[in-house]
């Protein structure tokens, strides 16, 4: 027996169907993401993915009816078994028939689907969670969410639903023509008891009050006005709380595009994290050289620069900004920093006193990444005593694209209870 479940979608709710298939391969399928997403580009992270498992992986078993009882066959042509042989399994890699044209023995199909974007991002991020969460100051500003509440007898013809009001109709006419078809059905059956009588006044009464019913019965409406019935909704309020996530990157003549769009990633990646917790994130982009500066999107990653680097520059246009436009006590403020590694001798020193100092107490989160496949150098080794002494400061190194989304994951990682 086969049930399939036909159910249309509605709106915020899914098909019961398909969530129990993502409960139940849940493992393959985060398997299936988390080999898609070293090649994807996460600049398409919010976007529909197709998803591919193994068959294999899918099968169920299933009961079937057998002969039933004892049999004794006899099959002719038989030179090599007799009765109580055991036959042997044949040795692999023989002629045997796949499912996929293979020259090494039976290949494997492959089941493809599509998930959406808040699926693809769900599971991306289930294990993974914000250190140090708290939600600062809720805006003032409230939003709203606009709710189903029921139904109502009025409102606007686009939020009519047909089905209730053809339900309602329904129940009115069975209501109100039922007693009339009785009350038609009982004169009938006296009219006809005096088919044969001569009684012929009697006759014309009952015929006259068979029209009358007969005609309040044509009457009836099909659908009246007070069997329409509209959709009602009312406003959720949502606050929400205010998050800003800084990206700062060393965009000195030692960055070429390629590790530019490596931190373009990594920084895609923490963006897309943030809106998971936080329904609106400002971002604000630094990027440094000798002097800071912030800018936009399209100038902070493709933006071409000479010259050496001073990080702490970076570092005090952030602190700068902070305390113009985004006071730690009503913001959620986060941080990711990408750089090679290169630095003035003399600055790692002053940016390791900024964070102690100044940064690391006021920002939920800091991340830094350093993109090299060189020996780390001093400004590496200053992060190193500021990770050994503050839990809300992480660190790691990436040498080539695979690396991003482990890295990732390694940042945000659920601390075990």
């Amino acid at each position: 027996m086969q049930v399939i479940d036909r159910r249309l979608n509605q709106k915020n709710k899914s098909t019961v169907n398909r969530q129990r298939f993502l409960r139940r391969y849940r493992k393959q399928i985060k398997q299936a993401i988390t080999k898609q997403i070293s090649q994807r580009g996460v600049t398409d992270i919010d976007q529909n993915e197709s998803i591919s498992i193994p068959t294999r992986d899918i099968s169920e078993p299933t009961f079937r009816h057998g002969g039933g009882g004892v049999k004794e066959r006899v099959y002719p042509g038989n030179k090599e078994f007799s009765t109580g042989d055991r036959i042997k399994r044949p040795p692999p890699g023989g002629q045997g028939a796949g499912r996929r044209a293979s020259d090494k023995g039976e290949g494997e199909d492959d089941f493809a689907f599509e998930i959406s974007s808040d699926e693809y991002m769900e599971i991306l991020f289930e294990d993974l969670e914000l250190p140090n969460l708290k939600k600062n100051k809720l805006k003032k500003l409230i939003n709203y969410k606009p709710i189903r509440s029921g139904f109502n007898t009025d409102g606007t013809p686009s939020n009519i639903d047909i089905v209730r009001s053809l339900k309602g109709s329904l129940a009115r006419r069975i209501a109100s023509q039922s007693p009339l078809k009785k009350a038609i059905k009982e004169l009938e059956a006296q009219l006809a008891e005096l088919e044969g009588s001569e009684n012929a006044e009697k006759k014309k009464a009952l015929q006259d009050e068979i029209l009358a019913l007969k005609e309040r019965l044509r009457k009836v409406p099909y659908i009246d006005s007070y069997d329409l019935r509209y959709k009602n909704f009312d406003k959720l309020p949502q606050p929400t709380t205010n998050a800003v996530m800084f990206c700062l990157m060393d965009v000195s003549g030692s960055m070429d595009q390629q590790t530019k769009e490596m931190a373009k990633r990594f920084f895609i990646l923490l963006y897309m994290f943030l809106k998971r917790t936080y329904k609106d994130v400002e971002v604000v982009y630094i990027r440094h050289h000798t002097q800071a500066k912030e800018v936009d999107e399209q100038e902070f990653f493709y933006s071409q620069e000479t010259g050496g680097t001073i990080v702490s520059s970076a570092l005090k246009l952030m602190l700068e900004v902070v305390n113009d436009r985004y006071p730690s006590s009503d913001w959620n403020i986060y941080a990711a920093q990408a750089s090679d590694g290169d630095n003035w001798n003399d600055d790692s020193r002053v940016c390791h006193k900024l964070m102690q100092d100044k940064l690391l107490k006021l920002v939920r989160y800091y991340t830094y990444v350093e993109i090299t496949q060189r020996e780390p150098q001093n400004l590496w080794h200053e992060y190193v005593r500021l990770q050994e002494a503050h839990d809300n400061f992480a660190m790691q190194k990436i040498t080539e694209q695979k690396d991003i989304y482990p890295v990732f994951r390694e940042f945000f990682q659920k601390q075990s209870v």
